[in-house]
């Protein structure tokens, strides 16, 4: 059980709801890149961001990742969700992209409140409606958008997320959120470099 209900952060949910979520969660800090949920892997857990950020990746069969949205504070994964009230595996991964706290609640208690609190069923169909408009916009930047601005959309992306400009990622970590080759991305860093559009150093991007 929860004991500050302040730590509770999440938007429409009301007091009866933040009670239930303080009874069955359990809050857990991560540090960024550590893998909070594996594809493959049999979802027990719901986790709502309390701090922090994650990322949801895919990962096909060559071994190619692609990012497929992030989870900020006061959201939550309704892949997961779906996942997990299906007893289904996990179609995708889940990466702590900032240091995080993370409330955990059991799938079954999840599933359980949707039929019993409008409220929280108000936010798991709101963040559906959510999840669905990201998912359509990453087919639409892979079938139409070219490599370059894709790179500058996913750096504006993590500056928003963080409040920073200064921004903590490696060339690799880039190509496998945008499901390319490093090379690719490099190449196109140096551009935006010469062009004076970003500022390049070790594993930090600045934008300009």
């Amino acid at each position: 059980m929860i004991n500050d209900s302040a730590k509770i952060s999440i938007p429409n949910i009301d007091e009866e709801m933040k009670k239930h979520l303080m009874e069955s969660g359990t809050i857990k800090n991560f540090k960024a890149g550590d893998v909070i949920l594996q594809e493959n892997s049999y979802i027990k857990t719901l986790p709502i961001v309390l701090q922090g950020s994650l990322k949801v990746m895919r990962e096909e069969e060559d071994g190619k990742e692609i990012l497929l949205y992030y989870i900020k504070a006061g959201e939550t994964c309704v892949m997961s969700f779906l996942g997990g009230i299906s007893n289904d595996k996990s179609k995708v991964k889940a990466v702590v992209e900032e240091d995080s706290e993370i409330l955990l609640i059991p799938i079954h208690n999840a599933q359980e409140w949707v039929s019993k609190y409008p409220s929280w069923c108000d936010f798991i169909f709101k963040l559906y409606h959510k999840r669905f408009e990201e998912l359509l916009s990453v087919v639409n930047a892979m079938a139409f958008q070219k490599i370059d601005q894709r790179i500058v959309e996913l750096l504006q992306k993590k500056q928003q997320l963080t409040g920073s400009k200064e921004i903590s990622v490696t060339h690799q970590q880039l190509a496998d959120e945008l499901g390319t080759a490093r090379e690719v991305v490099s190449r196109l860093l140096k551009q935006l470099e010469r062009e004076k559009k970003i500022a390049l150093s070790r594993n930090k991007i600045t934008i300009l």
